[in-house]
């Protein structure tokens, strides 16, 4: 059995690193090749490219690299060509991945889907190209389901793979004490500040927070970098501040966090699970354009996963415009001084863990994956 996957950032290779060690449970003499991250390569997969050579974001930057991408996209082709999988996993990253599986659904060969593209969200009419090359989708969204059933997309939902991350984390029992003991912390309320994992994602947002953290010096901020970006990314902003810097400790941190300024995205969620207070923050990174652009075909009333999940705002949202100093000091102040605020939002993200469910959800999208294969086989 091979099996070949791409994932194009680093949620993605944390999850496709977990769905690997479940299928390895299935299929113990399979082989694992294919794109992603040190997460997955450790799962025991043969990594041909890491994502963080490939990554692009942003209208402009898309444009301004569409050779560098064409390249990348054919050497894909033809390391599968090489390789010879029995089957496709495609994690996230549409853009890439979609245009691998025209060229896999050409060659035969079975197209999954775990993690979906976000059309729901925006360039829906990529759903087009997933109903054409996509044999299943394994959800990982409540919402999904319906939506891609209402486009006559095969589809099956198996939990969110954060519930998974979050329940497997190595830094479950450690104590508070401990946590700032190891990480030279001051014994204050902590503040998590999550600025995202993309170079441009930081040096856009993470600004905001410092502004925020110099008005209220009674609060320990933390940074919550990721070993991707390097150091000097954070270190060029946090200059002279007192605030801490910690790599890869993002759920460690936010344990111990009385609140936390999340750049959206996956973090959202796992700041919710983990019953962190939070404001989300977000920032595109680009000219008028690419703004304007985005504006044009982003399709959903929220961004964060908290309130699409949940179908209304329970976290609030500052958003291209709407993230200033003023709105973001004022929210700040809600969370850490209003006791009814804070417990209204705690409240609400009981309410998401019903909704999302308990762990499993990599053990059952392995045995999906494993059950839709041994059809196909059949079929």
């Amino acid at each position: 059995m091979k099996i070949y996957l791409i994932a194009g950032e680093a949620s993605g290779d944390l999850h496709a690193s977990n769905l690997i060690k479940s299928l390895k449970r299935i299929y113990p003499d399979a082989e694992f090749r294919g794109w992603g991250g040190d997460m997955m390569q450790k799962a025991g997969m043969e990594l041909v490219k890491h994502y963080r050579d490939t990554a692009v974001m942003g209208l402009i930057n898309v444009i301004l690299k569409l050779r560098s991408i064409g390249r990348n996209i054919q050497a894909c082709r033809k390391d599968i060509e090489n390789w010879k999988p029995d089957l496709m996993i495609f994690v996230d990253y549409p853009g890439f991945n979609l245009r691998i599986a025209s060229y896999t659904k050409a060659a035969g060969i079975p197209n999954y889907y775990y993690i979906a593209p976000k059309v729901w969200a925006s360039r829906e009419k990529r759903v087009e190209k997933i109903k054409a090359y996509i044999d299943k989708i394994f959800a990982i969204l409540p919402f999904e389901e319906k939506y891609f059933s209402k486009h006559g997309i095969t589809v099956d939902y198996v939990g969110s793979p954060v519930v998974d991350a979050l329940d497997n984390r190595t830094c479950k029992n450690e104590s508070r004490a401990s946590f700032i003991k190891r990480s030279g912390l001051q014994d204050k309320p902590m503040v998590a500040l999550l600025a995202g994992s993309r170079h441009h994602e930081v040096t856009q947002i993470l600004p905001f927070f410092i502004r925020i953290a110099e008005k209220y010096p009674q609060y320990q901020y933390v940074v919550a970098g990721v070993s991707v970006l390097d150091r000097s990314v954070y270190e060029h902003l946090l200059d002279g501040k007192d605030i801490k810097l910690v790599f890869d400790e993002t759920y460690a941190l936010l344990q111990h966090a009385e609140a936390a300024m999340v750049a959206s995205g996956t973090a959202t969620l796992e700041t919710a699970l983990l019953n962190v207070p939070q404001v989300v923050c977000y920032r595109l990174w680009g000219n008028n354009i690419t703004q304007f652009v985005m504006n044009r075909i982003v399709k959903v009333p929220w961004v964060s996963l908290v309130n699409l999940i949940m179908e209304k705002e329970v976290v609030k949202e500052l958003i291209q415009k709407k993230l200033t100093d003023e709105a973001l000091q004022k929210e700040f102040e809600n969370l850490m001084q209003q006791p009814a605020y804070r417990n209204k939002m705690l409240e609400e993200y009981h309410i998401l863990h019903r909704i999302i469910g308990g762990p499993g959800a990599s053990d059952k999208a392995a045995e999906r994956i494993s059950a839709t294969f041994e059809v196909s086989l059949k079929g």
